[in-house]
This record gives structure tokens, C-alpha cells and sequence, in this order.
């Protein structure tokens, strides 16, 4: 008996369907798939959902003269900053990408391609919140009712201005937070709760490595997203899958970066 099914389709089709990148015997082979598989449906809708959100919060941008610090003819000049010219194209990177494919293809770094640093500088990261996320009485060193002191302190400690982004949208409470040691000096940690107590932790420290877009790593007993910018690595640990983490990365940059351009 021959089998008529349609074949299966990966993930990454799925992503790449989402974000218009497949050929069309691919997007014909994918619509056939979907139209008898509603769970697969449902999720190519969640991420559409998730890019048209992202589109809408930063469209804007798509139509603005590029700023002259990124203008791309002055990439040539001896005296450009490289660490800007990186700026650029991760900044570029998020507000560009569809939510789901971007994602995604970050998943699974190879190595030529992955940024130095990242899979240490995540491994610390998750490390501290498997440390710390189980604690009861004493989950961070400064709580939450003292946020205005909790953040200048730890501005201080790590030589640059961090705030502790407000996630209340998304259901997340500040619980506090507290000063670690990180792989290149002082990392800041701050930890968030939801109301079913499921936590997540944001992780962030000097680092060296170039700007880059939210990259995803999973297993372990934490999944995570890290990027870097402005010299500055951060990483958003917990147990949810990728899309509630990156939801919570994508509202946690866009503060941090705000703060950081506004020096504070």
C-alpha cells in the first residue's frame, strides 16, 4: 500500500514558512501539512501573532533616516568604532527579524558562527538561577521593596547603570536581587515571579564579545536567552519554553536598552 501522506515538515520550515523564506514546492508541502495538523496551525499562528506585534512596536523604525553614527558609508573610515558598527547590526537584527525564524535560527549556533562568550557566559547564568530560584527565605540579598536601593547598589558594584526592567505586564514581579561574581567581573542578578510562582532571573555582566541579536539555548535545568550590547551580556534563565522566554527577553531589552541610550 502506498502511503499518501504528506511528508513531515521540521521546525525549521515551520519558521522559515512563517517568515516567507521557503520555496514554493516547500510552502505548498507546508500548507498541506498544516491543514491536517492543528497543533503545528496553532503554533505558525502564535509566531505570527509574535511578529506582527514586533512589527507594529517597531515598524516605525523601518521608515526613519538611518541615525549617522550607522550610516553604512562610513564604514570604511579608519576612525569608525567597530563595537557600534556591531550596535547597528544587532539592533538592525531584532527590529527586523520575524519573531519565530530569527529565533530559531539562533537555536543551534555552529560553531564558526557562535559569539564568544556565549555558551559560558550563559552556563554561569543558568548556574545562578538552579542556585537560587529554589530558595525560600532567602532567593536574593535586597527584595523588591527596596528596589531604588537595590539597583543603585548594584550600578555601583558593576560600573555601569543597570535597572531592573519592569515585567509586571507579563505577570512577572520583581523578587529582588543580588550581587554574584561573573566570568569577566561583578555580574548584576535579579530575579522575577509569576502568580503560579514560576520564576525567572535576569543575569547580566561586562563582556567583551561583539553586540549581538537575542540568541536561544535550551536543557539543562534552565532555558535561556542571552544577547550582548553596549558591552554589556545579559541573559533571561527559566523553565518556560522559547516563546514565553523570548517574550520576557524582547520586554526586557527594550527597557535596558532605552535606560542605557538615556544613560540611566
Amino acid at each position: 500500500m502506498i502511503d499518501r501522506s504528506p511528508p513531515a515538515v521540521t521546525e525549521a520550515e515551520l519558521h522559515a514558512y512563517v517568515d516567507g523564506e521557503l520555496p514554493t514546492d516547500r510552502r505548498l508541502a507546508v500548507e498541506t501539512w498544516l491543514a491536517s495538523h492543528p497543533d503545528d496551525r496553532a503554533r505558525v499562528d502564535a509566531w505570527r501573532r509574535q511578529a506582527d506585534d514586533i512589527r507594529a512596536h517597531f515598524g516605525a523604525a523601518d521608515g526613519e533616516a538611518v541615525p549617522q553614527r550607522f550610516d553604512i558609508d562610513q564604514l570604511a573610515r579608519p576612525e569608525r568604532p567597530w563595537k557600534k558598527i556591531a550596535a547597528a547590526a544587532a539592533l538592525a537584527a531584532f527590529i527586523m527579524g520575524g519573531a519565530g525564524g530569527w529565533l530559531a535560527r539562533d537555536m543551534v549556533l555552529a560553531e564558526e558562527n557562535a559569539t564568544p562568550g556565549f555558551e559560558a557566559f550563559t552556563a554561569d547564568a543558568v548556574e545562578a538561577y538552579k542556585v537560587y530560584v529554589v530558595e525560600v527565605r532567602h532567593p536574593v540579598e535586597v527584595t523588591a521593596a527596596d528596589s531604588a536601593h537595590l539597583v543603585d547598589w548594584l550600578s555601583r558594584r558593576v560600573g555601569y547603570r543597570i535597572n531592573a526592567p519592569n515585567l509586571e505586564k507579563l505577570g512577572l514581579k520583581l523578587v529582588g536581587g543580588r550581587l554574584l561574581p561573573g566570568p569577566t567581573g561583578p555580574a548584576a542578578f535579579f530575579m522575577y515571579e509569576n502568580a503560579s510562582g514560576e520564576r525567572f532571573t535576569l543575569y547580566c555582566g561586562r563582556s567583551n564579545a561583539p553586540a549581538s541579536s537575542l540568541r536561544y539555548a535550551e536543557g539543562g535545568p534552565a532555558n535561556a536567552v542571552y544577547w550582548v550590547n553596549d558591552e554589556v551580556a545579559y541573559v533571561i534563565s527559566g523553565k518556560s519554553g522559547r516563546e514565553q522566554l523570548h517574550n520576557v527577553a524582547v520586554a526586557a531589552y527594550e527597557q535596558l536598552d532605552d535606560s542605557r541610550q538615556k544613560g540611566g
